[in-house]
């Protein structure tokens, strides 16, 4: 539901929400004077897919929106309040996507095994997470080493979240 409009879903706000809460690599703000999806087309209508391929085509836009979109479209099939459903508006859902590395998922379950391909990445952003809550400031650049001492330490000792506590616990930062 936070990454859905009030109308509708927003692929765009959920695949920001996965690159940012799992996979530590949030994309950076769009240009100045982008505008809203509807507006940038003149509203002129269709899937959201089709809208958002039409916004897209603008170069500014593309490099960004290629790496968030077909996260946030794979979680297409759940409606804005994360009930599941096959069609919107009477248009079958299309839950698949190309990420720019190449490789490719049909529907939930396969971008979910995609995201599980990508373990590093996710352990390391739990780490940052964490550490920010346990310090109660934001990292600096200088918190980077103990960032990839805790998750290598995690990773090491089984992924276990008790693992992960005490790495956080024990580090120069904390």
């Amino acid at each position: 539901t936070v990454t859905s409009n009030p109308t509708r879903t927003s692929p765009v706000k959920r695949g920001k929400w996965i690159l940012e809460n799992l996979l530590a690599a949030p994309p950076p703000a769009p240009p100045p004077g982008v505008p809203e999806l509807g507006a940038a087309d003149g509203g002129s209508g269709g899937t959201l897919r089709a809208q958002m391929e039409r916004h897209r085509a603008d170069p500014a836009c593309s490099a960004c929106h290629q790496l968030m979109d077909p996260l946030g479209f794979g979680l297409e099939n759940y409606d804005p309040v994360g009930g599941w459903r096959t069609a919107d508006g009477g248009v079958p859902i299309e839950a698949d996507g190309q990420l720019p590395d190449g490789r490719s998922f049909r529907g939930p379950q396969e971008l979910r095994a995609v995201l599980l391909g990508r373990k590093e990445e996710f352990r390391r952003c739990v780490a940052e997470k964490l550490l920010t809550y346990a310090l109660g400031r934001g990292l600096e650049w200088y918190d980077a080493c103990a960032v990839e001492r805790i998750a290598a330490n995690c990773a090491a000792g089984g992924d276990r979240f008790s693992v992960l506590v005490k790495e956080i616990v024990v580090s120069p930062a904390f």
